[in-house]
């Protein structure tokens, strides 16, 4: 790789954007703990460092998979994917380029629907959210939509085909499927719970 020249007096900074802090509202949690990635509304989540009790995605660690190929499959890695939070606006937005009249968080494996936020997708990583009950997670990134989450939401509309539904979900929901994170600090989220997201600073690498 060539690195850039720069002049005498040091490198030409990028444009740096300050940190700052967004509020927002929990408004349900969920968790899978039927055996797959579908989740149900609970009253509460309650969660240590391996993620949320009980859940289909808990656990220090995971598997790498189609997301991860320069490992081969099934390489035991740290999982940064514990938890998927999603915005309603933005499933919204999604389900009418999908032609249907909406998307429910717990068909796409959703733990947690956040409001208030805009562009949730967005959120960069390293972003911290800071739990109004003393929990705070950390997001990794975006969650790239699949055809799997897609053919979940298909079986709700039993007269659109299956297919279709499901490969159009790849495309519709692309930076508008939420974030996954991890827990940096273990307790319980409920419903209503005040949130605040931390942003951190933010710049564009330049070099490459």
């Amino acid at each position: 790789m060539t690195l850039p020249m720069f002049p005498a007096e040091g490198p030409v900074l990028p444009e740096i954007f300050p940190a700052r802090r967004i509020k927002g509202q929990v408004s349900a949690v969920l968790a899978a703990l039927g055996g797959d990635f579908l989740t149900e509304d609970v009253a509460a989540l309650e969660m240590g460092y391996d993620g949320i009790n009980g859940d289909f995605h808990a656990g220090l660690t995971r598997k790498s998979g189609s997301r991860e190929p320069w490992y081969p499959r099934g390489t035991e890695m740290r999982n940064e994917r514990q938890l998927s939070i999603v915005a309603a606006d933005e499933l919204a937005i999604a389900a009418a380029r999908m032609g249907i009249d909406r998307i429910e968080a717990g068909w796409i494996g959703a733990n947690l629907v956040i409001a208030g936020i805009p562009m949730l997708s967005m959120l960069p990583p390293r972003t911290q959210l800071f739990f109004e009950g003393g929990v705070t997670l950390r997001i990794d990134g975006d969650n790239g939509p699949c055809r799997y989450a897609g053919a979940a939401i298909a079986k709700n509309f039993p007269d659109m085909d299956e297919t279709s539904v499901a490969l159009s979900f790849v495309k519709a929901a692309k930076r508008r499927r939420g974030v996954v994170a991890w827990v940096e600090k273990p307790g319980v989220i409920g419903k209503g719970e005040t949130v605040t997201a931390h942003v951190w600073e933010q710049w564009i690498y330049p070099a490459g």
